[in-house]
């Protein structure tokens, strides 16, 4: 075989070994209502609950993508979730209410979810998501589990959407455990940058006032070089984790007024 055909010839096949695999078939009537645990009715809406933008070639998918369904899931997760902590503990404050759910419905317990009852396979992704393992980045699962709650919520209604949550989250959640865990914000704000790719959070402290057995400490975090929350503390450590809290309640304010 002549050389300049030789190299063309491994040239393709370089090509077809690099080339993405076929992505797992989309789920069908029977596998969506296995997945809900209940007979479905209208089955686009799951598909869609399913489908990330990715796919999506040109202009605001959030119409034909889950972004629509997630919003809406997320709302009847929060409200689900905060009626079951209300009814089974029935002496605590609202404080300790709010960091218990946060706790539950945050996108690390969603994904785990998420990944629990095999949603991974069934989302519609696009190849170069595909190959970069989208099926198991816990940002896609999690936003795929509030529309699949927002989807079962239209479809069948909040009482069956309450089902689905308690069978597929709160079922498995340690409660007390839970109520035990101290929160790490750092962690959860690290979690959230990586998830949108943006720089990791960087603590710096901005003041350090009070003698040496009583000192406060105020401490910022930028990400993307840019100071976007403060804590004051009797220890840095402390002081991180409120800078931390502070970043991501802003975040969330954000990204709730788009």
């Amino acid at each position: 075989m002549p050389g300049h055909a030789l190299s063309r010839l491994r040239h393709w096949l370089k090509r077809r070994s690099d080339a993405p695999k076929p992505a797992p078939q989309l789920a069908d009537a029977r596998s969506l209502e296995e997945l809900i645990g209940e007979r479905i009715s209208n089955e686009s809406l799951y598909r869609r609950a399913l489908r990330h933008r990715s796919v999506l070639r040109s202009g605001d998918g959030s119409t034909r993508s889950n972004e629509r369904l997630e919003f809406l899931g997320d709302a009847v997760l929060g409200a689900v979730v905060a009626d079951y902590l209300y009814q089974h503990f029935s002496d605590a404050d609202e404080g300790f209410l709010t960091r218990l759910r946060s706790k539950l419905v945050n996108r690390r317990s969603l994904a785990r979810c998420a990944t629990r009852i095999g949603l991974g396979k069934h989302l519609e992704i696009s190849e170069n998501m595909d190959r970069i393992d989208g099926r198991s980045n816990s940002s896609i699962l999690s936003d795929a589990f509030e529309a699949i709650v927002g989807a079962v919520y239209l479809d069948k209604g909040i009482e069956s959407a309450r089902l689905f949550i308690h069978r597929t989250l709160l079922r498995e959640a340690d409660l007390q455990q839970l109520a035990r865990q101290r929160d790490n914000y750092k962690s959860l704000l690290l979690e959230h940058c990586q998830a949108r790719t943006w720089t990791q959070p960087v603590y710096d402290v901005f003041d350090e006032v009070g003698p040496d057995h009583d000192k406060r400490f105020t401490v910022g975090v930028r990400v993307n070089g840019k100071v976007v929350g403060k804590g004051t503390a009797g220890s840095k450590k402390e002081a991180e984790q409120i800078a931390a809290n502070a970043a991501l309640n802003l975040f969330k304010q954000q990204e709730g007024a788009l």
